[in-house]
């Protein structure tokens, strides 16, 4: 510092110039350890830092380029399963896997388990409302069930079933109830029992894009004519359905009550990825009706369902709990009231 500059500071002061030097000196190294002590949080704070000069971009910059920062700071939605993913899972040998709702909180759980497929099947007639057959089911019913499902996922590709008899009538019936049921639901696709007899259909919902699963073997909407539920044994029958629906455009086979061999030669011999229901092990995906898989049914379970819990005798337990709390008073507590 220039003594005649700082002859004036240290005589207002009231210091000498040698104290002045001296305190100079110190705060010089004081800045030193300062600004060392700044490096090394930077060093040991290299995440924080980064997110913060990632964030300044994003205020700064029109269109700065995604980071993990942002990814997992923005809560991104997971990638939608798509039609191009199964193709691709089949592909690698990875199996894929389906289960059913019916409604938002079971979709929206199904969902984040991170299932590939939810299927919103017609099943719901004797599932959800507790009828002997599939038939009785609607298309308004699968358009209510089915907006509530689809709403409620992110990630999973959310199939609705054709319900009894659009697969049956007119090509344009079909597509028209498809396209209705796409339309209002915004799943992802529709699934369509039938194989070779269906296939002008398939075709149809294909060409208007609407991404459709055939479902062979045992069809439940054609319990009557199929005499019951009964395993289907037709070789012939079933690799015609199944190669039938896969000419037609379908991008998946729904293979119902087969002997596993059988299921087992249509998966090789498809390009589309087949999924299973008491089809064996060898398809290249497995669905089961959520409400037999978690125990939370009743009456007849079919011999292809592992149970993976029991709902209801634990929620048969808690309302009996709750019965028993009410009748000797200790419910609601003094925890469970509000004060005054």
């Amino acid at each position: 510092m220039d003594s005649q500059v700082a002859v004036p500071i240290s005589s207002h002061l009231g210091l000498e110039w040698r104290d002045l030097n001296s305190l100079i000196r110190r705060a010089s190294s004081l800045g030193e350890r300062l600004a060392e002590n700044y490096r090394s949080w930077i060093r040991q704070n290299s995440e924080r830092t980064e997110f913060w000069r990632i964030q300044l971009r994003i205020v700064l910059e029109p269109n700065p380029p995604k980071t993990k920062f942002q990814r997992h700071n923005m809560n991104e939605k997971p990638p939608r399963v798509t039609v191009k993913t199964l193709q691709s899972m089949k592909r690698k040998g990875q199996r894929i896997s389906m289960l059913t709702a019916y409604d938002y909180p079971t979709a929206k759980m199904l969902d984040e388990a991170k299932v590939d497929c939810i299927l919103v099947g017609d099943s719901l007639g004797m599932v959800v409302q507790g009828k002997t057959t599939t038939i009785p089911v609607t298309l308004e019913e699968m358009i209510y069930h089915g907006e509530m499902v689809a709403r409620a996922t992110d990630r999973a590709m959310v199939i609705v079933d054709l319900p009894f008899p659009v697969g049956q009538l007119s090509i344009s019936h079909t597509v028209e109830s498809a396209a209705n049921i796409m339309k209002r639901t915004q799943c992802q696709a529709v699934k369509m029992e039938g194989g070779h007899q269906q296939a002008a259909a398939i075709r149809a919902l294909v060409d208007a894009g609407i991404p459709t699963i055939a479902h062979i073997g045992l069809r439940p909407q054609s319990v009557h004519a199929l005499g019951g539920y009964r395993v289907q044994r037709d070789a012939d029958q079933l690799m015609t359905d199944a190669k039938a629906a896969e000419q037609s455009g379908a991008f998946a086979v729904l293979i119902e009550c087969v002997p596993p061999d059988l299921a087992k030669l249509a998966t090789e011999q498809l390009s589309v990825p087949t999924i299973g229901i008491g089809a064996g092990p060898h398809c290249d995906g497995q669905v089961l009706v959520t409400n037999d898989m978690l125990g939370w049914n009743s009456g007849y379970v079919p011999k292809f369902v592992r149970r993976y819990a029991d709902l209801r005798s634990e929620a048969a337990k808690a309302a009996m709990q709750f019965c028993e709390d009410v009748q000797k008073g200790t419910f609601p507590s003094a925890e469970e009231s509000f004060g005054g």
